[in-house]
């Protein structure tokens, strides 16, 4: 009876473990994803490095160094205040000079996915 007890605890454990792996692969996956997203849509405003006109930053990166003057940063990759409500608000609807992207675009699990990856950089 107590080997019984034994094996089910173990099994119990090894179970916990592998649902913990897979929470930590999901995450990963989803991080992933949200780099691919961001560096195809978000990166080519928003990233770093000068732009192909001679500017030193990206067109987004550059407003928002304007906008923000150093009180947080230009790169969104750098910020630690944004929510996925935020980031669904101004990808939805645009903002200043950025358009508005629609759901065909950019889904829902997508913006989900941008906000992980900007989390885990």
């Amino acid at each position: 009876m107590k080997k019984i007890i034994s094996i089910g605890i173990t099994l119990l454990a090894c179970s916990a473990a592998l649902q913990v792996n897979a929470q930590d692969q999901t995450l990963l996956d989803m991080v992933e994803k949200g780099r691919q997203v961001f560096e195809n849509n978000c990166m080519p405003c928003h990233g770093t490095g000068p732009g192909d006109d001679g500017a030193p930053m990206l067109p987004g990166t550059h407003a928002l160094h304007l906008k923000y003057r150093g009180d947080l940063p230009a790169l969104l990759t750098e910020r630690t205040d944004l929510s996925v409500e935020f980031i669904q608000g101004v990808v939805r609807n645009g903002i200043a000079s950025m358009p508005p992207f629609r759901k065909s675009e950019i889904t829902d699990q997508d913006i989900q996915a941008i906000m992980a990856y900007i989390i885990a950089e």
